[in-house]
């Protein structure tokens, strides 16, 4: 498209995002040509489109980025966050054209390959004024060349379900169980290297000088692109040939190959960064969503890792269950029926009442909920990578990423459930852990992509946790 023709489709606007409550924000199409309906967010992150795009929290939502330019630095094949693309559609201000050696495709082109539509030109920092002030809302993007009415936008955005009790973990899990391999993580370095050791220490005491691997890339370690320009790749090579070759991280040899603990993964929409900090130090296995807790348990797991997902964590009732089984608690039903939580049930042969348990996001809502908690949506969630949280413990606050429209509500907190982080803008639960099991869990991202690395530390707790309840150590 030449100036001219930019010039023209900025004026005359033909695509639109109309939302239920009648406001239309028109702007121009890109990406895939493809009407459809979405819950509109913002995210305030200033890069990292890529990771979020691919990240399958997203699906069901338009995704509108209140950074006044994306696009500059194109796409490439290293840095999605899941195996496709899962949101409902991308909304931006200014669409660039990619300048950047790393780059293997505009964002356009991204979009269009992988059938997500996008409409540019839009005022987002007035949109998400707008979500701010009257909540997240129900819309309808028209990118389509046959023309649509405003008007029956709006109505088409109202009449769609949204994305309440709806089961969207389903859509984007795995369809079957695989192994999460290690082999590819040589270059990552060691998640306490990102953290002060007084922070580290304050999570994993008994852990002096961990050797853990991290899931960002080493800044002495710059990583081969998939496919670059020519110019692109010799600046690579002449970069790499300076700073020479890295040196790898050394792996205790208790945690190293068939030793390292196994973690069993419950893929809610799971995040890669997730996968690559756990295989830092244990061997992972990814099993879908709906897998019931005796095959997991079967597998006789150090531990299990519940996963971050889009939507409702309330329409989950079989997670809610599996859960509660590999807790070792009785079934939610017999919980409400004679309000005793202390029975369990389940004869499993392991023994499943000591494994440990992290979840993050949707996990951290499903735990909660397993414990006996309430959950409830937020006003227009958190979307961004600058969310400032207080561990309650230490006093310290760490900057992190963040993608959530429901939260874990804390007048319904069951006494078993321990508060251990705040978020500082509105309050809400960050982090909690129960009391007598050796589970915990946190709202925010610890694994960022995109984001700060200040929470990183939280997965050596788990390591921790993990070598603590190791057959060895009982």
């Amino acid at each position: 498209m030449n100036y001219e023709e930019k010039w023209q489709a900025e004026r005359e606007r033909a695509a639109f995002l109309a939302l239920d409550d009648g406001t239309v924000f028109r702007g121009v199409a890109f990406g895939a040509r493809k009407d459809g309906p979405g819950e509109v967010v913002f995210n305030t992150g200033m890069t990292g489109y890529q990771e979020i795009l691919t990240d399958p929290s997203y699906a069901g939502q338009f995704v509108a980025l209140t950074t006044a330019e994306v696009g500059n630095y194109g796409v490439n094949d290293e840095d999605p966050e899941s195996r496709g693309l899962f949101l409902s559609g991308l909304v931006v201000g200014d669409l660039a054209k990619p300048s950047n050696w790393r780059s293997t495709r505009s964002l356009d082109d991204y979009l269009k390959a992988n059938g997500v539509p996008g409409i540019r030109a839009v005022d987002t920092r007035r949109l998400a004024l707008h979500i701010r002030e009257h909540g997240n809302r129900k819309a309808w993007l028209h990118v389509e060349d046959a023309p649509l009415a405003p008007s029956e936008a709006i109505l088409r955005a109202q009449a769609w379900e949204g994305l309440d009790n709806q089961d969207y973990a389903a859509r984007v899990t795995c369809s079957a169980p695989y192994d999460f391999p290690h082999a590819e993580f040589a270059e990552f370095v060691s998640h306490a290297e990102f953290a002060e050791s007084a922070e580290f220490n304050s999570h994993a005491e008994s852990a002096e000088n961990a050797e853990v691997v991290d899931g960002a890339r080493s800044p002495s370690a710059p990583t081969s692109p998939a496919a670059t320009s020519n110019g692109g790749k010799a600046a690579f090579e002449r970069a790499r040939s300076a700073l020479g070759t890295p040196a790898k991280p050394a792996f205790n040899p208790v945690t190293s190959g068939a030793e390292r603990p196994l973690v069993a993964v419950y893929d809610f929409g799971v995040k890669r960064n997730i996968l690559r900090s756990l295989a830092s130090f244990a061997r992972v296995r990814v099993v879908p969503a709906k897998t019931p807790a005796e095959e997991v348990l079967a597998l006789k797991p150090a531990g299990v890792f519940l996963s971050n997902g889009p939507a409702d964590p309330a329409a989950l009732p079989y997670a809610i269950e599996n859960i509660r089984k590999i807790l070792g608690l009785a079934p939610l039903e017999m919980h409400n029926a004679d309000g005793v939580d202390s029975k369990r049930t389940f004869s499993i042969q392991h023994s499943a009442f000591s494994i440990p348990v992290m979840g993050i996001c949707l996990g951290h809502q499903l735990l909660a909920l397993a414990c006996g908690a309430k959950t409830g949506r937020l006003a227009f969630g958190h979307h961004g990578c600058n969310h400032p949280v207080k561990e309650l413990a230490t006093g310290k606050v760490q900057i992190t990423s963040q993608n959530h429209n429901f939260a874990v509500l804390e007048d319904a907190l069951p006494p078993e459930l321990e508060v251990t982080h705040l978020n500082l803008n509105d309050g809400t639960i960050e982090g909690l852990r129960h009391r007598t099991l050796p589970a915990f869990s946190v709202q925010y991202h610890p694994e960022a992509c995109p984001g700060p690395h200040d929470a990183a530390p939280l997965f050596d707790r788990f390591r921790v946790l993990l070598a603590s309840r190791a057959p060895a150590a009982r």
